[in-house]
């Protein structure tokens, strides 16, 4: 009866989608990305795979990002503090427990160095805006007290402040005390805190010294973080690049994958522009899981930054560069399979109202209700009542057609064309196990 409902629901949604095929994009070129400096991107790199970040020392940036899981973490929900080891190996640690799994899937970092990238976090709460401190509107209690480059620096001084990512819980550190107390900014803030333990340590004092600081600030940190991650994660040596650039790379398949990808299939719709991302928000009646975003274990997305009606359950759009290697998929990693979630795209209001929670991959080990929203019926209507595409009829042949497309979206050297992981870090603190030395 659940199904028959939603499917109700589906065939009265008015989808303003329009089955137009759309131009293929420019070649991506050495102009879409911001510069750094080679010591500057160096610098970034420790600091990436260096804990001194977290709260208590014991998790980095390349724990949930790490460039031998596709710059993700290849769960749908990460473990972060209180988990030890990477990806689906990684579990509880059960003398330092998390309090919940992180609420959001691990998003791939391929291409954010591009110019265009101004939006950042599923639910685009950290964005370049002209109004805002400094260009770039940042959460409530987070405003940026320094001018910086980018908003993705601005992106990157934030999972340092969840208790559930890096900072720790009440108690455990000063970090996690100052963020529950929500001294963030200022003397004695988190950020200071956090800036004043990488001065504290000699060898990262002299090399911001170099490249120009003369005493650690958060925005320093920030901006070393986005200089390596724009530099090392650059994709953009794909088969359809270099078709895009003029080279016969592509199968014929791919080629009638491209063909219905940017026309009958419509996907250029919003997978649009150079990176396959429109960056703006769309709802696909993803199914919802997971702690959620509020006491209710739900989670409207761009809804709950804007309190719009109109932007409830909607997230940003991801790009496609590199889509095969970055699963699981989706907001929450819904999906760990890419054809999947392809599938939910051509009926969405099907693939929410028969999900298989099979489809995520998620620590076992985490004592969290993590199918609270899925079992209230009411939830479900209401994500299913916002979605907003419209269903592509196609055949099997032309899924096909479409996975193999993107396929020729893999560059097979992002990530390892630069300077890999460090040996160790100038902190001394021990890195992850399984994260062994490229």
């Amino acid at each position: 009866m659940k199904i028959l409902m939603l499917g109700a629901v589906g065939a009265g949604l008015i989808c303003g989608v329009a089955a137009i095929a759309g131009p293929l994009p420019t070649a991506a070129t050495d102009d879409d990305f911001h510069k750094f400096p080679a010591e500057l991107v160096e610098l970034g790199r420790d600091l990436f795979f260096d804990p001194i970040l977290s709260g208590n020392k014991n998790i980095a940036c390349a724990t949930c990002h790490h460039p031998t899981l596709g710059t993700s973490d290849a769960m749908s929900l990460s473990v972060g503090e209180g988990g030890v080891g990477l990806g689906e190996s990684r579990r509880v640690d059960m003398g330092n427990a998390p309090k919940a799994r992180i609420p959001r899937n691990a998003p791939a970092l391929f291409n954010l160095g591009a110019k265009e990238y101004t939006v950042m976090f599923h639910d685009g709460r950290t964005a370049k805006d002209r109004h805002a401190m400094f260009g770039i509107r940042m959460p409530e209690g987070r405003t940026l007290e320094r001018p910086i480059v980018s908003a993705l620096a601005a992106q990157n001084i934030l999972p340092i402040l969840s208790p559930d990512e890096m900072s720790g819980h009440p108690g455990e550190n000063d970090v996690a005390d100052a963020v529950a107390e929500e001294r963030i900014m200022g003397d004695g803030g988190a950020w200071d805190i956090l800036a004043e333990r990488v001065d504290s340590i000699p060898e990262y004092r002299q090399r911001f010294s170099e490249v120009g600081s003369s005493a650690i600030h958060i925005t320093d940190i920030g901006t070393a973080l986005s200089a390596f991650i724009g530099s090392e994660f650059r994709a953009t040596e794909s088969p359809f690049d270099r078709y895009l650039n003029g080279d016969d790379t592509m199968s014929e398949e791919q080629l009638a994958g491209m063909d219905l990808f940017y026309g009958k299939a419509r996907c250029s719709t919003c997978h649009s522009g150079t990176f396959q991302t429109d960056h703006d928000f769309h709802a696909i009646g993803l199914p919802q899981f997971g702690p959620g975003k509020d006491d209710y274990a739900s989670d409207a997305g761009r809804g709950m930054i804007t309190s719009e009606k109109e932007d409830m359950y909607r997230f940003r759009t991801p790009t496609l560069r590199n889509i095969s290697m970055t699963g699981p998929y989706g907001h929450n990693g819904a999906y760990a399979n890419l054809e999947d979630i392809v599938r939910h795209h051509l009926d969405a209001v099907k693939g929410l109202a028969s999900y298989d929670r099979s489809k995520a991959v998620l620590a076992d080990d985490v004592d969290s209700d993590d199918w609270k929203a899925m079992d209230d019926f009411d939830e479900v209507m209401r994500i299913a009542e916002a979605i907003e595409i419209s269903d592509v009829p196609l055949v099997e042949e032309e899924i096909a057609k479409i996975m193999s497309f993107l396929d020729a979206l893999t560059d097979e050297g992002a990530g390892k064309r630069g300077l890999g992981t460090p040996n160790s870090v100038p902190s001394g603190l021990p890195m992850d196990a399984s994260a062994p030395p490229s």
